[in-house]
């Protein structure tokens, strides 16, 4: 069954909005948000513009001397927190040590994530791209539960991507054990992402917690790492001399631009009735459509499927309890 939330609320905000204008006249004091990844790309942007608002920022970081650096003069040393997204113990430990803080959190937003990247399956055999990009998130947005119901109104933003589209969940080899597709793997684990935040919606929908997924738009970030330049020419991101083709130029966000939709989930009075739905170019996303830009406007309906992803909450919990 898909939301029939899943429709444009006409935001008055687009592709190229920035950070500034989404957050006018929106105060976050006294308010504590989260940011996995909140040290690099549009994690940097999404970091630095919550704390502008007004909120206290935690950040997350499996490096942490690098997360340190990137913050400095932004977020104070001991709100960067380590966390490896691909290790179920840290976290586990992550989790236990936030709630044993007794601190509450208003907003939580999953922006960490890896990309088309060779396979390199984790120690517990799971795609490094499916346990990055969904199990850890999985594991510290489930956790911090209580933490997010502490607060009068939590908002929990996961990144997905319009890469959603090259595929849903494989069911029978999750893990691409039998043949590895990069791409593939990385389109499944940002429909992860987004059928996170509709389970999460239908489980807390008597909750002060309200979630959304967001497809932050085409941005040149650390997150292109494992591709190659040749790789890069051919998808028609880069021209033949390297630089940014004249179709990315003008499609491309800013790391800035990219961030908005983020924000503008986390706080937009615009979506106190609005849960469980996917976001791009900062409104709630059309249901995709045939037609040419099929591939890259709207969203899949297999990733906001309540069905899907009501059986993806139950495979990722099968695959944590089978650790213990």
């Amino acid at each position: 069954m898909i939301s029939e939330q899943q429709k444009p609320v006409d935001s008055g905000f687009g592709a190229k909005s920035e950070p500034t204008e989404v957050l006018k006249d929106i105060d976050l004091g006294g308010k504590v948000a989260m940011v996995t990844g909140g040290y690099s790309g549009i994690g940097l942007e999404t970091t630095r513009a919550l704390k502008e608002a007004g909120a206290r920022v935690l950040v997350p970081a499996r490096r942490k001397d690098v997360a340190t650096s990137e913050l400095s003069g932004i977020v104070d040393s001991e709100d960067i927190l380590d966390l490896d997204l691909a290790d179920p113990s840290s976290a586990q430990s992550f989790v236990d040590g936030f709630i044993d803080s007794g601190m509450s959190l208003d907003i939580l937003i999953n922006n960490a994530a890896v990309m088309a990247c060779p396979q390199m399956p984790t120690k517990e055999g799971w795609d490094l791209q499916f346990a990055v990009n969904h199990i850890g998130h999985f594991m510290i947005t489930k956790g911090l539960l209580p933490a997010l119901m502490k607060s009068s109104e939590a908002r929990i933003v996961t990144l997905s991507s319009t890469g959603h589209k090259l595929s849903g969940i494989q069911w029978d080899d999750v893990h691409f054990e039998n043949s590895y597709d990069k791409w593939k793997a990385y389109g499944q684990s940002k429909t992860a992402a987004s059928l996170l935040a509709v389970e999460i919606s239908e489980r807390m929908k008597d909750e002060n917690i309200k979630t959304y997924s967001v497809h932050p738009g085409g941005i040149f970030t650390p997150l292109q790492r494992h591709l190659e330049k040749e790789e890069m020419i051919a998808l028609g991101w880069l021209g033949e001399d390297g630089q940014l083709s004249e179709m990315a130029a003008a499609n491309f966000k800013s790391p800035t631009q990219g961030a908005s939709t983020s924000l503008w989930c986390a706080t937009s009075p615009m979506l106190d009735a609005v849960s469980g739905v996917y976001c791009e170019n900062c409104d709630v996303a059309v249901r995709q459509e045939d037609g040419p830009m099929a591939r890259y406007v709207g969203v899949a309906d297999w990733a906001v499927d309540t069905d899907e992803a009501a059986k993806l909450w139950d495979l990722t919990e099968h695959a944590l309890s089978a650790l213990n």
